[in-house]
């Protein structure tokens, strides 16, 4: 297992985050909720950034908080703060990185610098968006991290951009023994990605589901007011009223489009099934 969380707390005024979730080895796990939902604490705890009010954060079967020097070479983060200053350049960025990661492959991040069009004597200030997102992951991944923990890596990028994002993240996990923790409100990004998903609200994990059960299993029932009265709600996991009368969300989507023919049953992604739950009152 490369990350283990269980029960980690941490109190902030009025927010309280209570968090498990786990991360295997040769995964991909996503983890979405709306901004102040507790994902960058998560990432937090897990990097040994702070000190938990109860519970235990491990990585790599240790204690987040007592990780050597060792371990957190094997760790490659893209965070929303993160990032060399702006007035580097690409070499001078290498160079720092050669200095700092006995790991480091300065021939080969230069190579895929190259290779997605960053050019290496050009001020990182003066890139765009896109490109200082790809410089990013081209960091975390150059010196043979076991663990990426990506926080919104892909935010702000047109879909060709994302598109290369995604393709280093996948190329990246082709060697075993690795995984990724991710962050993205791009949902369409995460259906194609991860293996699995955490949904986070208010500190809390409200659910955790492979992706491919999400895409093939959830549905989203529209149903009039006496549709809903004759309804069997043995499978539905919460419900919004509606001017129509109510959406309903359901994880046996099939069963509902066999035995109530008539009712309208449409697919979820994972949008769908967060609105829901953020939105919704659970059964």
């Amino acid at each position: 297992m490369l990350v283990k969380l269980e029960h980690v707390t941490k109190a902030y005024g009025d927010f309280k985050l209570d968090c498990s979730l786990s991360l295997k080895e040769g995964h991909i796990t996503g983890l979405v909720g709306q901004n102040g939902a507790g994902k960058s604490t998560t990432f937090k705890a897990i990097l040994g950034l702070l000190t938990p009010d109860s519970g235990s954060a491990w990585v790599f079967g240790k204690d987040s908080r007592k990780l050597t020097d060792e371990d957190r070479v094997k760790i490659g983060t893209v965070l929303s703060d993160s990032g060399f200053g702006g007035h580097l350049n690409i070499r001078e960025a290498a160079s720092i990185m050669d200095a700092s990661y006995e790991s480091f492959n300065k021939e080969g991040f230069l190579y895929q610098c190259r290779e997605h069009n960053l050019p290496a004597n050009k001020k990182i200030k003066e890139f765009s968006t896109g490109m200082k997102a790809k410089l990013k992951v081209l960091l975390a991944v150059s010196h043979e991290a076991a663990l990426l923990i990506l926080d919104e890596p892909t935010a702000g990028l047109d879909v060709v951009a994302r598109e290369e994002i995604l393709d280093m993240l996948r190329g990246y996990m082709e060697q075993e023994g690795r995984g990724i923790l991710i962050s993205s409100h791009i949902s369409s990004d995460l259906e194609g990605l991860c293996d699995d998903i955490y949904m986070i609200q208010g500190g809390k994990i409200v659910l955790h589901e492979d992706t491919d059960v999400i895409l093939s299993n959830y549905g989203l029932l529209k149903l009039e007011d006496r549709q809903y009265d004759t309804l069997d709600k043995d499978h539905i996991l919460c419900v919004k009223k509606e001017g129509f009368g109510y959406s309903a969300l359901t994880n046996e989507r099939q069963y509902y489009q066999e035995n109530y023919p008539s009712l309208i049953v449409e697919r979820c992604g994972i949008d769908q099934v967060e609105t829901m739950l953020i939105g919704g009152k659970r059964k």
